[in-house]
């Protein structure tokens, strides 16, 4: 297990948004990795969650409860139309709201960053968990764009930590039983689940890929492939 510091999430939340930014700016046209995304959808995506995250900074602030979407529907309407949008307004969107955010939070102080919100998936969190939430959003959605960022291109501590949250949340809704491990880096994850244990070793890089759902050409100690799993968020 990594242990990730609220220092780790910031820095991870300005590595992230600035890898984000410039994949972003050079490719929005055309099919993202995502089924059923273009990447004018992830853009959106990642601009409507940074003013989905300021309202819970702005929760945080103010004690005021600020959802982060007013409902599902609301939030899938915006991000439809978001891709929609002329490249120049898509990129002002995310740019207006990754600055909106990185401002807001560098305007909290020490107590109202142990302020408890609520997240859209009903979690009641401290306002600290934000930088994270926010981090695994642009550096994965980076990824995503299918736009020459690849998890290689992110920081081996932020991969592990990934893996932490990733393996545990799924602990929690148990799929198919998998140890996987990753010497080079150290590290190991297990999955609890139904069936006999699947042993998978391979990169940290390739590992990140595979737990959140997306593509890694790994296999088990018997050379089959690395069993399926289910959505990740």
């Amino acid at each position: 297990m990594t242990r990730r510091t609220f220092d780790d999430s910031r820095r991870w939340t300005r590595l992230g948004t600035e890898l984000f930014l410039k994949a972003a700016e050079a490719a929005q046209d055309g099919p993202s990795a995502l089924p059923g995304w273009s990447r004018g959808h992830v853009i959106a995506h990642v601009a409507a969650n940074a003013d989905a995250l300021g309202n819970l900074v702005h929760w945080a602030a103010t004690g005021e409860p600020t959802p982060m979407y007013s409902s599902p529907e609301e939030r899938a309407a915006g991000i439809e139309s978001g891709a929609r949008l002329p490249a120049a307004e898509l990129t002002a969107w995310l740019r207006r709201s990754a600055d909106a955010l990185a401002a807001s939070m560098d305007a909290l102080d020490e107590p109202r960053w142990r302020a408890l919100v609520v997240t859209a998936q009903g979690r009641t969190v401290p306002a600290s968990e934000l930088p994270w939430m926010r981090a695994r959003e642009v550096c994965v959605h980076a990824v995503d764009l299918a736009a020459d960022v690849s998890f290689a291109d992110l920081p081996a501590d932020l991969l592990a930590a990934l893996c932490d949250d990733v393996a545990a949340k799924r602990a929690a809704a148990p799929g198919p039983a998998v140890t996987l491990r990753a010497p080079t880096a150290r590290a190991a994850w297990k999955l609890p689940g139904h069936g006999e244990t699947a042993l998978v070793t391979g990169e940290l890089t390739d590992i990140a890929g595979y737990l959140t759902g997306r593509t890694a050409d790994l296999h088990t100690a018997d050379g089959a492939p690395a069993p399926p799993l289910g959505a990740w968020l």
